[in-house]
């Protein structure tokens, strides 16, 4: 085990009763500093894992280790915050409810006006609780995860149920939190939510890892993709310019791998085809680059299936860890 780790787990495996895997062999590495994302279907086995880590849950089997400590050791959740399912008093105001819980773990009020601010609640503080629509609900439950000023925040599915408004004010809040040399362990089913909000991410299903990695990796290699014609003569001017892998015929469009993925580098290899192919005389009408989508890649991998472990097995040979 690795103490440089914000989070390490090793063959982790949880049964409840004979019948029922909901975590099969799941490997996992957090890096401080990370929002890392713990993708995957409703029933694979996302809120399980979080709940061991947080030592809610023993495991079955397996080797866990948050911030260098077991999990659930004082040691440890003194520098974890994390929000699931929180449950608050609905005829407190948001601000008393902090209070409480400031008390509870001997923390001074001052505190409590810290991350009302960070949660974007100081205007609403003094009215109750039962009064809050769910986004303010959630980022009450963000609020009072921060409260031990965590160097490890793990949030559970935080934009649960919320309107796209909703889903923008808690992405807007994760990605703030995030600065500053915070770790973020961050399960959603959600594939934008992950994609935008963090620089690694492991799609599980099943109970079992399917893929570890970077977003841009989960969806594969960039292509560009271009409508010219003739045709035939586009993709024989393209055939000859550097940088790109080959032609591939979809229809009307030619795609064409890009070795060099970064932004600056596509924008502007893909001026070079269209400056190449109107010089040849060619007419041009689309240029643009693309990744697969992350749902079809997500659906793949976790062939759209849901439940536990023993609702997906596949051939150690399939998963893919980069």
């Amino acid at each position: 085990m690795t103490d440089a780790l914000a989070v390490e787990v090793r063959g982790l495996v949880k049964r409840f009763g004979d019948r029922v895997t909901a975590v099969d062999g799941l490997d996992l590495s957090v890096r401080p500093g990370q929002i890392y994302g713990l993708l995957g279907p409703n029933g694979a086995g996302k809120t399980t894992t979080l709940r061991i880590l947080l030592g809610l849950v023993r495991p079955t089997a397996g080797l866990v280790r948050v911030l260098g400590a077991p999990p659930g050791s004082p040691a440890g959740l003194r520098r974890v915050g994390s929000m699931g399912e929180t449950a608050f008093y609905p005829f407190l105001s948001g601000r008393d409810n902090l209070r409480a819980a400031a008390r509870r773990r001997g923390l001074p009020d001052a505190r409590v006006e810290e991350v009302l601010g960070l949660a974007g609640l100081a205007a609403r503080g003094r009215d109750r609780v039962d009064g809050y629509s769910l986004g303010m609900k959630q980022r009450l439950g963000v609020a009072m995860a921060l409260l031990k000023d965590p160097e490890l925040l793990i949030l559970d599915e935080p934009s649960n149920g919320l309107d796209p408004v909703g889903q923008l004010e808690m992405q807007r809040l994760i990605r703030d939190l995030g600065t500053g040399g915070r770790t973020i362990l961050l399960s959603s089913h959600d594939m934008r939510e992950v994609e935008e909000l963090c620089g690694r991410v492991a799609v599980i299903g099943g109970g079992r890892l399917l893929f570890e990695g970077t977003p841009s990796q989960l969806r594969g290699q960039a292509r560009l993709w271009v409508r010219a014609w003739p045709a035939e003569q586009a993709a024989a001017v393209i055939a000859g310019l550097s940088g790109l892998d080959g032609v591939e015929r979809a229809g009307e469009l030619l795609g064409l791998a890009l070795r060099d993925e970064s932004p600056e580098t596509s924008q502007s290899q893909a001026a070079a085809v269209n400056r190449h192919l109107v010089e040849a005389g060619l007419e041009v009408s689309e240029v643009r680059t693309e990744r697969r989508p992350l749902r079809d890649v997500f659906v793949e991998l976790t062939g759209g299936r849901t439940g536990g472990a023993d609702s997906l097995r596949r051939p150690a040979s399939r998963r893919r860890r980069h």
